[in-house]
């Protein structure tokens, strides 16, 4: 998967470097993650590793398009590899675990609005917000 990451490192024009490959394989395991999580993952790998360079890792990649930072209304920044399809997120309300959704409606950007006030729309962002299995389990069974 290293190689995998170096490709996509290069494709991007970005040196391939041991925080950015461990910030790359973090994120590919645990999608969805804030940035302290992410320091605390990759430093577990990699101790030398720095918290502005998980920072500024962060910052290149989100630049560059390799990763996508979502910040749920109320929530802190996240972050995921899943990038380009435009798809939406489910987010619960008790315990903030976020969920991929695919594309509501068609091809991107999913949604028409129903006035664009002359914009053209490239992308649609959505959350569906709710309970997640288990807290919705424990809301019932109070």
């Amino acid at each position: 998967m290293t190689s995998d990451f170096a490709a996509q490192l290069r494709g991007a024009s970005l040196r391939v470097t041991r925080p950015r490959l461990a910030v790359l394989g973090v994120l590919r395991d645990h999608p969805h993650i804030d940035t302290d999580t992410v320091i605390a993952l990759a430093r577990a790998e990699h101790p030398t590793i720095s918290h502005q360079a998980v920072y500024d890792v962060l910052r290149a990649l989100t630049d560059a398009g390799l990763i996508r930072r979502i910040q749920p209304a109320g929530a802190t920044a996240r972050y995921e590899t899943r990038v380009g399809d435009n798809h939406h997120h489910v987010v619960c309300r008790a315990c903030g675990a976020i969920e991929d959704v695919d594309c509501a409606v068609g091809d991107a950007p999913c949604l028409t609005a129903s006035d664009n006030h002359g914009f053209v729309v490239d992308e649609a962002e959505v959350a569906y917000w709710g309970f997640c299995p288990d807290c919705a389990t424990h809301r019932i069974a109070q």
